[in-house]
């Protein structure tokens, strides 16, 4: 019985601590007041959980490339908004509308994509999975 019980605490102790996961609150990675587009084309796009990704490489009037890591919601979202594991093809031009990573880093969160026949996904961003903070009325 003791063994069983040892057993199971050591394990529970295990498995909290192992490294969190990746999935977060928009606040904590990303700027609502810094909204952004990209204009570019996709690199990659990983349907992975808890969020997928798509990477857009964008040109200046210069010719050099920056790589943007555009984080979506996460597959299931995705799918509810209508979305597949082929919505988004390596090579496509794409305009993503979303909002900068505080870190100044080329990373978004995607609110919209739109492909370039013209159609707009929604990217089911986790800005809008939490209510916003109502600031009550003042005298």
């Amino acid at each position: 019985m003791k063994a069983t019980i040892f057993g199971i605490l050591a394990s529970a102790a295990l498995f909290s601590a192992s490294p969190a996961s990746a999935h977060h609150p928009f606040a904590a990675e990303f700027d609502s007041t810094k909204p952004v587009t990209i204009v570019g084309t996709v690199a990659t796009f990983d349907w992975v959980y808890p969020h997928a990704f798509v990477t857009v490489d964008e040109k200046d009037g210069q010719g050099a490339v920056t790589h943007w890591k555009i984080e979506l919601g996460g597959p299931g979202a995705l799918t509810k908004q209508g979305w597949t594991t082929t919505s988004v093809r390596p090579g496509e031009k794409v305009t993503v509308k979303g909002w900068l990573a505080k870190d100044g880093t080329k990373r978004a969160n995607a609110d919209t994509i739109t492909l370039s026949d013209g159609h707009e996904l929604s990217a089911a961003s986790s800005y809008y999975q939490h209510p916003k903070k109502v600031v009550p009325n003042t005298p």
